[in-house]
């Protein structure tokens, strides 16, 4: 029997403490506390120190503060960013930092990907799918399917604006162009003027300076010119307005290159959090193109997208339209990943709505939103990221060493050293006595308690 400390009243944290309990453990946890009380916390036997927070700077001041106190404790920190992660990391070598959008990153992918795949993940080796056998479940070489429609899906995406700033750019430019092709062609089809001399003239005309002066006069092409020039007025306002709008604004989708958003065989990542961005990073690494939406134009994680090349669009996925404008029909399947499960169920609704066939994956969370709603409406398939990060922490506070961890229907699985996939009972968060108390406040579970 062993004393662990959990600092955190996350859910994740709940169901860590509700975990060691289940095995015979002493538990203090702590919510809030103040450097005292952690101080009172270390001393005496302490086996493991947990340091559970939605909040990653939070996370980094306690880890110091837990390896100053107790420097020889074992302690692990779960950090979402992996910038303070590396950072931790070099102030703290002997941790070990979690992040849970890196261990439910793979089981997203898998549940975007196939039916019946546990877990798809992209090593040195290549990319490997985990799958149940009836002798348990292993990884295997994983084996991209769909090629071709990918390919054409980005092929088919280029020259398509999404944003606002890049269709009134698109249309600016075209309709210059469309305006310097027809001055031109009449100039050499119709007055016989040399192709130099008609280039120069119609590009008179999309400047604004005035047409040319047909010799004899040309009643019709003066008429002509004179609509040109009225046209070019509002095509070069618009590219005015594009212009500055992309240059100004974040740049998150691009007409061509790697950063154009796909048509077909794609994956619509919806919320770009620590979760969202890991998923897209995943799939992409596994050659499946993505499109990130976002309904904050100041998310934090937007200008590290753009540096990934990942396409991202500004809107709100539970409308209708915009589902239809990402092409839903034709995509591979929608995760919905944002962090308040209440967006994740709306967005799960709409998509339903726009393609029933299209393959749903939802995130959960803290609470039992979707479990409430998916006994109502089948939503599609759901992965409980903090359960996941919380198996991984009570394993490893065990001494278990995990590696990896997934998940199916029933049971969270654990990649152990030398015993492979384990089937791991994950414990409900109600099965923590503890509940939130003031900022200094600290629970312990004592044996005296516990035998009583």
């Amino acid at each position: 029997m062993g004393t662990f400390v959990v600092i955190g009243s996350t859910g994740s944290a709940r169901r860590v403490c509700a975990g060691l309990r289940e095995h015979e453990h002493d538990v203090i946890h702590l919510h809030k506390p103040d450097d005292r009380t952690l101080r009172a916390a270390l001393v005496g036997q302490v086996d493991g120190v947990a340091v559970l927070s939605h909040d990653d700077l939070v996370v980094l001041r306690y880890a110091m503060a837990v390896a100053h106190i107790r420097p020889s404790v074992r302690l692990l920190a779960s950090v979402f960013d992996r910038a303070i992660a590396q950072e931790l990391t070099a102030l703290l070598p002997a941790s070990t930092v979690a992040s849970p959008g890196d261990l439910a990153a793979g089981t997203l992918a898998g549940l975007c990907l196939e039916p019946d795949a546990l877990a798809v993940h992209h090593n040195d080796s290549g990319a490997v799918v985990l799958r149940r056998h009836e002798s348990g479940a292993t990884w295997q070489p994983w084996e991209r399917g769909r090629r071709w429609e990918s390919a054409w899906g980005v092929i088919a995406g280029q020259l398509r604006p999404q944003d606002r700033a890049t269709r009134m750019l698109f249309v600016g430019l075209i309709g210059l162009s469309v305006v310097l092709t027809a001055d031109w062609t009449w100039q050499t089809a119709v007055d016989g003027e040399d192709a130099a001399s008609a280039v120069f003239n119609a590009t008179r005309v999309i400047a604004g300076v005035g047409p040319a002066i047909a010799d004899p006069p040309d009643a019709s092409y003066q008429v002509l010119a004179g609509l040109a020039m009225l046209a070019t007025i509002g095509f070069t306002a618009l590219l005015t307005a594009g212009l500055v709008d992309r240059v100004l604004g974040p740049r998150l989708t691009n007409m061509v290159g790697f950063r154009t958003v796909p048509r077909r065989g794609h994956v619509i990542v919806v919320g770009l959090g620590q979760v969202g961005l890991r998923l897209c990073q995943e799939l992409r690494a596994l050659g499946i193109p993505v499109v990130g939406v976002e309904r904050n134009p100041n998310a934090p994680n937007l200008r590290l997208a753009r540096a990934l090349r990942i396409p991202v669009v500004l809107a709100h996925a539970d409308d209708r339209a915009v589902l239809e404008r990402l092409q839903l029909p034709r995509a591979i399947a929608l995760a919905a990943v944002a962090s308040r499960d209440t967006e994740n169920i709306a967005v799960a609704v709409t998509a339903h709505a726009v393609a029933p066939s299209v393959r749903v994956v939802l995130r959960a969370g803290d609470n039992e939103a979707i479990a409430e709603t998916r006994s109502l409406l089948p939503l599609g398939r759901t992965c409980d990221v903090t359960r996941l990060s919380a198996t991984f922490v009570t394993t490893w506070l065990l001494g278990r060493q995990p590696r990896s961890v997934a998940a199916d229907d029933a049971h969270d699985l654990v990649d152990l050293p030398g015993q492979g996939f384990q089937a791991w009972a994950p414990p409900d968060a109600e099965h923590c006595p503890h509940l939130p108390g003031d900022a200094g406040s600290v629970h312990w579970l004592d044996r005296a308690s516990r035998a009583s």
